[in-house]
């Protein structure tokens, strides 16, 4: 309980200060705009039903993406984390690959794609496809030997070594790696919008920005992390479900 107060404090700070430097004039509502302003621009979208179409075109957009991007990561990751050789081969490409702007692939991904979500669900699976991959390797390698001798000294096969132990050991990991990720995903899908769309959260972000409507402005970054922080929450009451033994293992820690 102290520590929800805790953090129902910070956010009160937050929304204090913003409130005494924009109703006392201290910064004009050009550069900030008041809570009442990014209030009432909310109601308006809301009863005009941009807000809600916007929200489901991005969250549709990141969500293909992640899922695509997770897909291929997973097993490519697991494999990175068990085998030499798959590192081997892999861990030149993924370094590679990483470390490359993903900003500076827009204009491709517009001269291949064009504007349609495939160029989003692209810009999203690059983003974080490679990074996705380096993590759940570092999962897996997190792993015990002597947990993985002792599925071998019971006859198990490296297949099953790797699916019934490694991966069931390094899940819990893999899930905070996914919940970090998806954090990103936002982020690309931002920028992908910002410079190609025609909807979306981006989108209308950048619209308002050519027309000086920075209430706009500030209601699209308060909605995107206000989803961010709903989606986190939920990956977090997830993983309580589904590990349960690492609530317990934190309690007695």
């Amino acid at each position: 309980m102290r520590l929800k107060m805790v953090s129902a404090a910070g956010i009160i700070l937050v929304l204090g200060i913003w409130a005494i430097v924009t109703y006392s004039g201290f910064v004009g509502n050009l550069f900030l705009p008041t809570p009442t302003a990014v209030f009432l621009e909310a109601q308006k979208q809301l009863q005009e039903g941009t807000l809600f179409l916007d929200i489901r075109v991005s969250f549709y957009r990141i969500l293909v993406g992640f899922v695509l991007a997770t897909i291929l990561a997973l097993p490519i990751g697991v494999m990175m984390g068990t085998s030499k050789k798959w590192k081997a081969f892999w861990e030149p490409i993924v370094g590679f690959i990483r470390y490359m702007p993903v900003v500076a692939f827009i204009p491709m991904s517009i001269l291949w794609f064009g504007t349609t979500d495939m160029q989003k669900f692209f810009i999203i699976f690059l983003g974080v496809f490679f990074q996705e991959v380096i993590m759940i390797a570092d999962n897996c390698k997190t792993v015990k030997k002597s947990v993985v001798e002792v599925g071998l000294t019971l006859g198990l096969n490296r297949l099953e070594v790797i699916k019934d132990i490694v991966v069931r050991a390094a899940m819990p990991a893999i899930w905070d790696t996914l919940r970090t990720v998806w954090g990103w995903a936002w982020t690309y899908l931002v920028v992908a919008e910002l410079v190609a769309a025609t909807s979306g959260l981006g989108f209308r972000i950048m619209q308002a920005q050519r027309y000086l409507s920075t209430e706009t402005i500030i209601l699209g970054i308060l909605t995107i992390g206000l989803l961010g922080l709903i989606t986190d929450l939920i990956f977090g009451i997830l993983a309580r479900i589904f590990f349960p033994w690492q609530e317990r293992e934190k309690i007695n820690q």
